[in-house]
């Protein structure tokens, strides 16, 4: 066993807690108006986040300081538990449905997403399935098919809420670690197509994902319909300029932008604090996954490595696909940004993972 360093990664730490402290500012900022509004209190979603923030610091400082071969041997058994709360969620009278997805349990405002619990739980399955058996990933059916099957499972589970969302994001942090292990980039290219044709079905069969594509190619043939969120998030972005409006002086919040605080906070972002701000905020980002990738790089085994890479890659899917939507490069999906975005679950199994690749990091070559 290799010994641990005496402390993580410095650089992640920081990224992570600027970032952090930056999300808990700009829930407050972005969400107040409509706190007020809905809950007759500013500081609803502010109060909130900083609960889920300190719950996942508690949870981050425990994974931190937990030797990261633990989860190697609860792989199995917390994939399975992950399975069994994708079907509990999916029965009328247990899931909640929010925002048009049966993807929560809970009760009253207060709920998980088990999607969330299965991002984690399959970057953790699928590092110690192909740490194990390495030398058959470059075999299509004995090495490949295996662990693309089990991924394939957890997405169309996913996919049964529907949470399209969420469940690209597990499968492009699959991906990153299946890449990682050393899959044929021939074999992967070949299943790209397949995937591209299936992903062309899943939008075809429901007409609310057709109205998301065609809104991104021309959000102005429906502006106060599909196109209206990707055109006030550009109406909020414009004037920021360079510097920005000041902080708390947005006025596209004001009922303009949906979901201010969580989908769209980064548009917020940009009108308050201007291209500086978001800017730093992408700079921020970068740290946290080229930190996060050379601790994948420096672990001292395949597992090691694996599970870095599948975490980096959860943030790394989460930020481009935001940003993507945010800006108007990419159809509006419903991805949060990490550790900015308003959210419990989310936040706190963020701050989860998180705390198991500075504790990776600890044990770095």
């Amino acid at each position: 066993m290799v010994k641990a360093r005496t402390a993580p990664d410095l650089w992640l730490i920081v990224s992570v807690l600027s970032l952090l402290a930056i999300g808990i500012v700009m829930v407050y900022s972005a969400g107040a108006v409509v706190a007020y509004h809905d809950y007759g209190d500013s500081f609803y979603f502010v109060k909130r986040q900083l609960l889920f923030a300190v719950l996942g610091l508690v949870a981050m400082f425990f994974t931190m300081n937990t030797d990261y071969h633990v989860w190697k041997r609860y792989a199995k058994i917390g994939l399975i538990i992950c399975f069994a709360l994708l079907a509990i969620v999916l029965i009328p009278g247990i899931g909640n449905v929010r925002g048009g997805a049966r993807s929560w349990l809970g009760v009253g405002s207060f709920g998980i997403q088990p999607s969330e619990f299965m991002k984690l739980a399959m970057v953790v399955f699928l590092a110690k399935m192909l740490s194990e058996e390495q030398s058959k990933i470059t075999l299509f059916a004995r090495g490949l098919l295996p662990p693309l099957g089990i991924m394939g499972a957890a997405f169309a589970m996913i996919m049964l809420q529907p949470d399209l969302g969420t469940g690209t994001v597990m499968v492009g942090a699959s991906l990153l670690v299946i890449f990682t292990a050393g899959a044929r980039i021939k074999h992967l290219m070949s299943l790209a197509l397949v995937g591209a044709a299936g992903f062309a079905g899943l939008v075809l069969a429901a007409p609310y994902r057709l109205q998301r594509i065609t809104a991104f190619l021309d959000p102005w043939q429906d502006p106060l319909g599909a196109g209206y969120q990707a055109i006030q998030s550009l109406y909020a972005i414009g004037p920021g300029g360079l510097i920005g409006l000041g902080l708390g002086a947005s006025r596209q919040k004001y009922n303009y932008v949906p979901e201010p605080q969580t989908d769209f906070i980064f548009s917020i972002l940009a009108e308050e604090l201007g291209f500086i701000g978001g800017v730093a905020v992408l700079l921020l980002f970068l740290i946290l996954v080229c930190r996060g990738m050379r601790a994948a790089m420096t672990a001292p085994d395949t597992f090691g490595s694996l599970l870095a890479a599948g975490i980096v890659g959860i943030v790394a899917v989460q930020v481009i696909i935001n940003i993507g939507v945010v800006i108007g490069l990419m159809p509006v999906t419903g991805i949060t940004l990490p550790l900015i975005s308003y959210g419990g679950s989310s936040l706190t199994l963020m701050l989860t993972a998180l705390g198991i690749l500075l504790n990776i990091s600890r044990y770095a070559r």
